[in-house]
């Protein structure tokens, strides 16, 4: 039976430049959406710009444009690197449109109507220069707890207290500088906390539709029965502010997180009236252009008429599915179903959760010239088809992180791609040129392919029968383990290759039709690998059915071979090895334009926090700073900032220290690190615990948080003076 399927990837933010971390998840769904097409199911691949918020709003006043030029503008930059990596979207959008707004608004309407939203006066900072209300993040000051300078209005970098921006010692606006004014404004809060909301989020968080890592870790936000952990949300902000504003209520717009997923179902809305060939809606001033038409590869010839409430209505038998990363998950699997349960529409069939990338084994780094945008790999590298190989042999469906290591990654696309699957072709597809063109001596029949008596070769039967259980790991997302079961495929038709010599048998006379039958046999069994990779190699694979004088391939031609007498066209080469080179030059050209970045001008260059006041030697030499081994780092129930730190610095028993580090490090990556801690700190009780001590890391205008860490040699005790 066909299935009907509406696929999303997250909605890339029209403030930043697409990188190699972003393209984990698009790379991830769109080999998906690809297999199941191939499959011959109805599956639509939709995404968007996510093009409101504040941060929008500011850059655009920096530049000196409207939002809406900033964010046309972004929307080519990232459609056309999606396109370069083969990302083939149904349709490409963004939530600044019509479509997104009315069910933005719509949302809302029912949600009021169901008593679920409630307004209330809150204070905060306003900027009186800029004349706006300051988000936490936009206001900065020293830190209540630990004194430092330059910390963020929601929680302190360096000791990982967390605390409100009324707190701050010394606040000012990061926005202007200025000294901000407390004053109150209505907000418009989601009640999460409600009963129903409550009750229904606990049932759905355990019906299947999350990752086993992903569904305990709801649990934990939800709480023991009867418990009440979730808080209401606020949805509202403050003019001047680039987003809808809220029916009713002036000078109010809707968060940026409460359109950002609504922006799918604006999405979808426009491909159903592109597909049905009604006349879309007058764009919003500055809205992006229509997106490029898909692939026609995958959509296949011709329009079925789509129905928006066929994909978006409870009761539907079509399926939905948002591919995400793991640092979205608390809004996609809280916010975002309790906000379309409410308001009439089907929640999604199943969440898929991936973890971050790292590269060579480290978090990305401008330092290191592995902080590398879509664009540069593009222009040094060329062929994505190499990443996108790579990625797929590292996912494996779960949440863990993905580590692109850049030696293997070399090493990888050369052995498996070059070393064994264009060397079938490059091995046996010339001998079959000079034998007239044609193949022969493969099979009896049409080539349909019913068992193994049907005078089929034992490696060809081989082939076609592992159809079944690759399609199942695409299916389950494990593509890692497809492309093993692919490669060793490859590995047995190589061994066929080298046990037959048909280059020997090429010097023997009267043996053209043997010579024949052993490559036509490799040719198609080159064509069923072919089938196999073309998820992840679609470019390469429409090169290969090219060659191969073949129409695009399908899953079900993995149970019908190519016939006798069929003719391939000439063979060219279709693939080069990956040069180390090329990538040595990538990670040097990003480290340049680092450096060029920040000698250029002073501007670029990032502002430090001013000098403290002068002290004694004797004053600092109070401070009792200590090698730190990490013993273990766990995240913190509860604490959104907050790893949980095992210290051991010498003594009997190791320290606990909960460091507010969340945001820039996963707890595995610092398990068995050495770092910097000041050991004679008093102990400070937290509510998660007992803190007895404060770990060292650098921080300063630019995003980014980083641990200390002593030089090799270096042991647990030692102290640094």
């Amino acid at each position: 039976m066909t299935r009907k399927i509406l696929v999303t990837s997250a909605l890339p933010y029209a403030n930043g430049s697409i990188h190699l971390g972003h393209l984990v998840e698009y790379i991830q769904t769109d080999i998906w959406v690809r297999f199941q097409k191939m499959r011959g199911n109805t599956c639509h691949y939709v995404c968007a710009d996510d093009t409101h918020g504040t941060p929008i709003m500011l850059r655009a006043d920096n530049e000196g444009i409207t939002p809406e030029q900033l964010i046309a503008r972004v929307w080519q930059e990232h459609y056309d690197d999606f396109a370069a990596f083969h990302v083939a979207f149904d349709n490409y959008g963004s939530t600044n449109s019509n479509e997104t707004k009315e069910f933005a608004q719509g949302i809302y309407r029912k949600l009021k109507a169901e008593n679920l939203i409630e307004v209330r006066s809150i204070e905060q900072y306003y900027d009186p220069v800029k004349n706006m209300f300051l988000p936490d993040r936009f206001i900065k000051g020293e830190c209540p707890k630990c004194h430092a300078k330059d910390q963020y209005g929601d929680n302190c970098e360096v000791c990982g207290a967390a605390y409100a921006p009324t707190d701050l010692i010394e606040p000012f606006s990061a926005v202007s500088g200025a000294k901000p004014e407390l004053r109150n404004s209505d907000h418009y809060f989601f009640k999460l906390s409600a009963d129903s909301c409550q009750q229904f989020l606990r049932e759905w968080t355990r019906s299947g539709s999350l990752q086993n890592e992903a569904a305990n870790k709801m649990q934990e936000w939800l709480g023991a029965e009867g418990e009440n952990k979730l808080t209401d949300w606020d949805i509202s902000r403050d003019a001047p502010y680039f987003g809808f504003e809220i029916p009713d209520a002036p000078g109010k717009y809707f968060y940026v997180w409460l359109d950002a997923p609504v922006g799918y179902m604006g999405s979808f809305k426009q491909l159903c009236n592109k597909q049905n060939q009604t006349p879309p809606n007058l764009p919003l001033s500055g809205e992006e252009p229509s997106a490029p038409a898909p692939d026609k590869g995958r959509a296949g010839e011709g329009f079925t008429p789509l129905n928006f409430d066929e994909y978006w209505k409870p009761g539907s038998d079509t399926e939905l599915y948002h591919f995400i990363g793991k640092d979205i998950l608390y809004f996609h699997a809280l916010f975002w179903p309790a906000m379309l349960q409410h308001a009439g529409f089907r929640t999604p069939t199943k969440l898929f959760s991936h973890g971050f990338l790292t590269v060579n084994g480290e978090k990305m780094s401008k330092s290191r010239g592995t902080f590398i945008t879509a664009r540069s790999y593009i222009d040094h590298i060329k062929n994505t088809e190499y990443l996108r190989y790579y990625y797929a042999a590292k996912l494996n469906g779960s949440m863990e992180d993905l580590d692109l290591n850049l030696d293997d990654f070399v090493a990888k696309v050369n052995s498996d791609l070059i070393g064994k699957y264009i060397n079938i072709a490059s091995r046996t597809m010339g001998f079959i040129e000079k034998l007239g063109g044609q193949l022969g001596g493969v099979l009896i029949g049409n080539g349909n392919i019913a068992s193994e008596d049907d005078h089929l070769d034992p490696i060809t039967y081989q082939l076609t029968q592992a159809s079944l259980a690759i399609a199942q790991h695409y299916e389950e997302r494990d593509f890692a383990k497809a492309l093993r079961e692919i490669m060793k495929l490859a590995d047995e038709v190589n061994f066929y290759i080298a046990d037959k010599k048909p280059w020997a048998i090429a010097k023997q006379n009267d043996q053209e039709n043997h010579l024949k039958m052993v490559c036509s046999i490799a040719v198609n069994c080159f064509r069923l690998l072919s089938l196999y990779l073309k998820p992840v190699l679609p470019k390469l694979v429409a090169q290969v059915e090219t060659t191969l004088n073949i129409p695009a391939l399908q899953w079900p031609d993995a149970f019908h071979l190519l016939p006798d007498g069929h003719r391939i066209n000439t063979y060219q080469h279709l693939l080069t090895r990956l040069d180390p080179k090329l990538i040595e030059g990538m990670i040097a050209a990003n480290q340049e334009s680092l450096k060029s970045m920040t000698e250029s001008t002073a501007v670029a260059k990032p502002a430090i926090a001013p000098i403290a006041e002068t002290i004694s030697i004797d004053e600092f030499s109070k401070i009792d700073l200590r090698v730190a081994h990490i013993v273990n780092a766990e995240h913190v129930e509860g604490a959104e900032k907050l790893l949980k730190l095992t210290l051991d610095i010498g003594e009997e028993n190791p320290r606990t220290v909960f460091a507010g580090i969340k945001s820039a490090y996963d707890p595995e990556k610092l398990k068995g690190r050495m770092t910097v801690m000041v050991a004679n700190l008093a102990p400070r009780k937290m509510k998660f615990g007992m803190s007895e001590g404060m770990v060292l890391a650098a921080s300063g205008e630019t995003p980014g948080l980083f641990i200390l860490s002593p030089d090799d040699g270096a042991q647990p005790g030692m102290r640094i003076k």
